[in-house]
């Protein structure tokens, strides 16, 4: 197959979204699909550029990680994208690239499917503040639906956040598709290395969170819960890796709760060198997002054997399984701060639910998910003939 996929956002700009793409990408071209790539161009490029159209872009006022990409830009070169005689559309994004993938689709006469990759619902309040969350949520589902039902068919990261749009009136064939592992994460990473390059005592106990520092992943959650462990373990020590727009508030907060021997902001890592390292060095993974519909960071956690301790909310509830590399915890900082003070003060505990973890991250493979993809690529094809 020769597939377009169109996104809002890739690397250099690092989020799970840009990690999905690039797993199915790779996995898919290493099965003999031909992948192009329409994203923003960021004035830098990623590890690969190869297949991958860059569209002139501008930066949001509300969020200036992300680009607006160029509308124009598409129909300036619909000629060249008719020549590839693609087979499919893949939209990753529900901005420029959702109404750019359509348009591309309409004209070259195949079928557009789109995955749901953001709980909006839960989500878009946060970057729009002045208007009700109430008014927010409800324009979410709205916007959602219709996107949802302009498509050939959707690829949906998990169970809850289908029956979630199933809620909304999307009716549209759906697949639930996650983003698999990819065996390098699965590569040992040296934390001893790590805490020495970051001047981290070997012997501190280290909580961790790796992700985009943004206002829907919960994080002054679980700076709370820092404070409360903070009384039992006085030395602990929670690395808060990535970036984003919440990282100034956080800090603030995290001076205001005076955490500040106690909390370290280290930025964005560079995937390739130091992730796995970053992951090893955690005694303990904590996770508290209720807007993720999957949650890649828990399993990249626990293929490293670090121990999770997570509430399970939409996509983490697919994934999050008790005992087999995780306890679950309610969004309640008393009984989160407990289960990770017990996991940190238990060697044993630790080293069992880390290895159970491994164990269960190997379930989750790119390649099988690969291929449950190219199943649902020819179905709607097949669809969608069959209809025109």
């Amino acid at each position: 197959m020769k597939i377009l996929f169109v996104s809002d956002v890739y690397f250099p700009r690092i989020n799970g979204v840009s990690t999905s793409i690039q797993t199915f990408r790779h996995e898919l071209r290493a099965r003999g699909d031909t992948v192009h790539l329409i994203a923003p161009d960021y004035f830098a490029p990623s590890d690969d550029e190869s297949d991958i159209m860059r569209v002139p872009a501008r930066s949001l006022p509300l969020d200036p990680e992300d680009r607006l990409m160029k509308f124009s830009w598409a129909l300036d070169h619909l000629g060249q994208l008719r020549s590839e005689f693609y087979d499919i559309v893949h939209v990753q994004t529900p901005f420029v690239a959702h109404y750019l993938g359509l348009k591309l689709a309409r004209t070259m006469g195949i079928p557009c499917v789109e995955t749901y990759h953001t709980f909006f619902e839960e989500y878009l309040y946060h970057y729009v503040p002045f208007l009700p969350r109430s008014l927010m949520r409800m324009g979410a589902r709205r916007f959602s639906s219709h996107q949802g039902n302009s498509l050939h068919g959707m690829v949906v990261p998990s169970h809850p956040m289908l029956e979630v749009l199933r809620q909304y009136g999307v009716t549209t064939p759906a697949e639930v598709i996650p983003t698999g592992m990819r065996p390098e994460s699965f590569n040992s990473g040296d934390g001893a290395a790590f805490r020495d390059r970051y001047g981290i005592a070997q012997d501190r106990p280290v909580l961790l969170f790796l992700g985009r520092v943004a206002h829907e992943k919960n994080i002054g959650f679980l700076l709370k819960v820092a404070h409360r462990i903070r009384r039992v373990i006085p030395d602990v020590l929670v690395l808060v890796a990535g970036e984003g727009p919440a990282r100034p508030g956080l800090e603030r907060e995290a001076g205001e709760l005076g955490l500040g021997g106690n909390v370290r902001f280290i930025g964005y890592l560079d995937r390739h060198a130091e992730l796995n390292d970053c992951y090893s060095a955690a005694d303990i993974f904590i996770f508290s997002s209720r807007t993720e519909t999957q949650g890649l960071v828990l399993l990249e956690a626990m293929a490293q054997g670090v121990p999770v301790v997570s509430i399970a909310e939409m996509g983490t509830r697919d994934v999050l399984k008790e005992g087999a590399g995780a306890w679950i915890a309610e969004e309640d900082v008393e009984d989160f701060s407990d289960k990770a003070i017990r996991l940190l003060q238990d060697d044993e505990a630790r080293a069992r639910l880390g290895e159970a973890g491994r164990q269960y991250a190997g379930l989750w493979s790119a390649g099988s998910m690969a291929e449950r993809l190219q199943s649902f690529y020819l179905t709607t094809i097949e669809q969608y003939r069959q209809a025109e």
